[in-house]
């Protein structure tokens, strides 16, 4: 009995990350992910929202106290069906304290443009990437075949003074991204 191979007809998203995270872009109301999708459906199946103490790994990366309380936002993002990405956003809870931040849907242009109504626009960026195996609830989460790997993004997000307005830990399906970066030399 021949076997049919199994083609997966998924087609990968094109994450531009630059050009994604403009202020042009989530100050006009628009999501940092329309960027990516290019009209397709996207939809956030779940979203959490609690106040935690920082971890140590988190509290490190922000330059805060480990007894400060975060505003912490999970979701997961689910495209064409299919989860693509987990999104775990750790914010200051004293910064977005009775903002739209703290809901589950933040508004138009997301929580950069509810930073910015504070007077804490995001004014740099740094990302940093690795590839890893995925934790059995990510895998579970994302639905991976076994021995399938993912992508951890970590964003960090200053404020023009310097200060961490967020830190945010993403894992994306490794086969369902293609990660561009275009810049001037």
């Amino acid at each position: 009995m021949e076997q049919t191979p199994f083609v997966r007809d998924f087609r990968p998203i094109r994450r531009r990350g630059i050009e994604r995270l403009a202020r042009a872009g989530w100050g006009a109301g628009r999501s940092v992910w329309a960027a990516d999708i290019g009209g397709r459906d996207l939809a956030v199946d779940s979203v959490d929202v609690t106040h935690e103490p920082a971890s140590a790994a988190v509290a490190g990366v922000m330059g805060l106290d480990e007894a400060v309380s975060l505003c912490v936002r999970r979701r997961r993002f689910v495209l064409d069906g299919k989860p693509v990405l987990l999104s775990t956003s750790y914010l200051p809870a004293d910064l977005v304290a009775n903002s739209p931040i703290t809901e589950p849907d933040t508004g138009p242009g997301g929580v950069y443009a509810r930073l910015a109504d504070l007077g804490h626009a995001p004014a740099r960026f740094r990302e940093e990437l690795r590839s890893r195996m995925p934790t059995q609830p990510e895998a579970e989460r994302l639905r991976l075949p076994p021995g399938a790997p993912v992508i951890h993004l970590a964003r960090t997000a200053f404020d023009p003074e310097g200060r961490v307005v967020e830190l945010n830990e993403m894992v994306l399906d490794s086969a369902a991204y293609v990660l561009e970066y275009d810049f001037e030399a």
